[in-house]
């Protein structure tokens, strides 16, 4: 398995310990696996390694002394229109783990015996608690501001947490010293193409479960790891045939903290420069994303389109979902509030389907 930088195009190791290229360019993964193919998912196997002929995985038994049953998630519906995939039914309560599994396996498999991450603490969560159950030291960064639900669980897992002051993107900037002073592995859901490996099974599991793919999918996007992923794992069901054509792809940014959006509505291929307001969905609180790049050029190849979430309608999203029996964080309960707002510029959208992606439980401030 190799990496490739998505700037130069040379080429490392996978084991390597850098966390992205001499030339500054993050890495991305080398295709090696086969055309997706029904028949060789292992449906013995009740998780997202189910797909593991479809990932780029080091070997075949590092996962096995990872996996906690992450993926499979159900589909249900909200109403007659949205359907909710229930990501956040996952060990660490939202669908950081995806990507969390595939990343700590490939840790596993290279050596690595200690991680630093950054995170708005989902990720930092998932990663932790792979890397307890990995026997790997683990380190988080989380920004001032982070609920301490999230917080006390990665504590919990056995990491040690940094509390950094100022934004989210402040927060990566500290962590990223210390990977450069120390040489530390960067076990980050942004840099480490790993990572996707794991999120793009969001999009098998769908076709899966449903024997197709909704018109509409509807996905939240701060850093891009779960847009990134369902995009990769949507071209590979295109590239199988199994589906015709890519859905309509609706990406939810926070009105106070939406550089791809205001990209996107000015044809720019570079996030726009935005200061980060305070918001409820601090789980896409991303002022500076960095692979907008990359998430901007699958925007304008996908005819992908940017909606905000109000912010005085994610309160109200959220007691709408509790109503229907599903308690969600405040980042998830702005993809209901970006649903409305959508359909209020678009009209009635049919066949959505979007993500639960944080457990409630975790995020009461």
């Amino acid at each position: 398995m190799m990496f490739v930088c998505s700037r130069c195009g040379a080429h490392e190791p996978s084991a390597t310990r850098a966390p992205r290229c001499r030339c500054g360019g993050l890495w991305d993964l080398e295709h090696e696996h086969p055309p997706f193919d029904p028949a060789a998912v292992d449906r013995r196997e009740w998780s997202m390694f189910r797909y593991r002929a479809f990932m780029e995985l080091d070997d075949d038994a590092t996962w096995q002394s990872v996996t906690m049953g992450e993926g499979m998630t159900p589909i249900i519906d909200f109403d007659d229109d949205l359907a909710l995939k229930m990501d956040y039914l996952m060990p660490t309560g939202s669908f950081k783990d995806r990507g969390a599994a595939a990343l700590i396996a490939h840790c596993v498999s290279i050596g690595v015996d200690r991680v630093v991450q950054d995170s708005s603490g989902n990720a930092g969560h998932a990663v932790a608690a792979y890397c307890a159950r990995a026997g790997i030291g683990c380190e988080i960064f989380v920004p001032q501001g982070t609920s301490p639900k999230k917080i006390d669980l990665i504590r919990a897992s056995g990491a040690a947490v940094n509390v950094v002051p100022g934004s989210r993107d402040h927060c990566a900037d500290v962590c990223r010293a210390k990977v450069a002073a120390e040489g530390v592995y960067y076990a980050n859901h942004v840099y480490n193409p790993v990572f996707y490996e794991g999120t793009k099974t969001f999009a098998y599991e769908i076709w899966e479960q449903l024997g197709r793919i909704p018109a509409n999918i509807l996905v939240p996007v701060g850093n891009g790891t779960l847009f990134l992923g369902l995009v990769k794992g949507l071209e590979e069901l295109l590239d199988a045939g199994l589906i015709e054509a890519m859905p309509q792809i609706i990406a939810v940014q926070a009105a106070g903290c939406d550089p791809l959006l205001r990209a996107a509505e000015a044809g720019a291929s570079q996030p726009a420069a935005v200061t980060p307001e305070p918001t409820l969905a601090e789980g896409i609180a991303i002022g500076a994303p960095m692979r907008g790049a990359q998430i901007l050029a699958c925007a304008r190849r996908y005819g992908v389109r940017f909606v905000h979430a109000p912010e005085d309608e994610i309160l109200p999203a959220r007691a709408a979902l509790d109503a229907r029996g599903v308690h969600c964080e405040h980042t998830t309960a702005a993809n209901l509030a970006a649903y409305w707002q959508y359909c209020r510029q678009w009209g009635p959208t049919p066949d959505c389907l979007t993500t639960m992606c944080g457990a409630g439980l975790k995020s009461d401030h």
